[in-house]
């Protein structure tokens, strides 16, 4: 209704306006209308997750050694873990890893409440990137053993993830949780898919893909060390 208003006033304002206020002004205003009605519509937005997604491989199901599922926040939380306490039903994975701060305690608690033993659910709260999620899960998990991992997270992170949790040694099968974006306003996925196509350029530019190398997997840095020991972020082990 608001779009049609404002095409309503444009219109009028272009019969009353001379050719010189049609020029410059009532033109650039209905070409700034236009763009906003385009960016604002669905295929715009469609268009924007397709470019995060095309190049993500599908799921094809395969059992993993762990499920991890990175924290978004806690409007997204509730329905993410159904679905990765819906993978875990699947036998999927026998264990589950959550990486986030602020994320990492409440989701391992809910599993825990719904049914995972407490011995196949753990997590981390030291991270507060992508990067980082790469990086504590690593530093956590392989000391374990796990080497192939189903990733979890929505569609639009979900590139610049896997990037990440391949540069640092894992094997990574990734899973949308398709449940959080759909739930998002027009608005809020724009911003979203703005803030990761961002994201994208500055890792890529930064370094942040690139592949580190045995030594640094197997040891990992004092510093990645000295922050799980020191913050006391490890919640469970599996």
């Amino acid at each position: 209704m608001e779009i049609l208003i404002a095409f309503t006033i444009i219109w009028i304002l272009w019969l009353i306006s001379s050719k010189r206020y049609r020029k410059f002004l009532v033109q650039p205003l209905a070409v700034m209308v236009v763009g906003f009605v385009v960016i604002t519509s669905p295929a715009f937005v469609n268009l924007l997750t397709w470019g995060l997604t095309v190049a993500v491989p599908s799921d094809p199901g395969d059992r993993v050694d762990t499920i991890v599922v990175l924290g978004r926040g806690s409007k997204l939380r509730s329905d993410r873990l159904n679905e990765v306490w819906q993978l875990w039903q699947d036998q999927r994975a026998a264990n589950i890893f959550a990486s986030g701060m602020m994320d990492a305690k409440p989701m391992v608690r809910y599993l825990q409440d719904n049914g995972v033993p407490n011995s196949h659910v753990a997590g981390e709260e030291c991270s507060q990137t992508t990067e980082e999620n790469g990086l504590f899960t690593s530093a956590i998990l392989r000391q374990q053993g796990t080497k192939k991992i189903l990733l979890v997270t929505d569609p639009s992170h979900m590139w610049r993830s896997l990037l990440v949790f391949r540069s640092v040694g894992f094997k990574v099968i990734p899973h949308f949780a398709t449940s959080d974006f759909q739930q998002q306003t027009i608005s809020k996925h724009l911003f979203i898919l703005a803030r990761e196509y961002l994201a994208l350029a500055d890792y890529a530019l930064t370094g942040k893909f690139r592949q580190r190398s045995p030594s640094e997997l197997d040891k990992p840095s004092s510093e990645i060390t000295q922050k799980i020991h020191e913050w006391n972020c490890q919640t469970g082990q599996v």
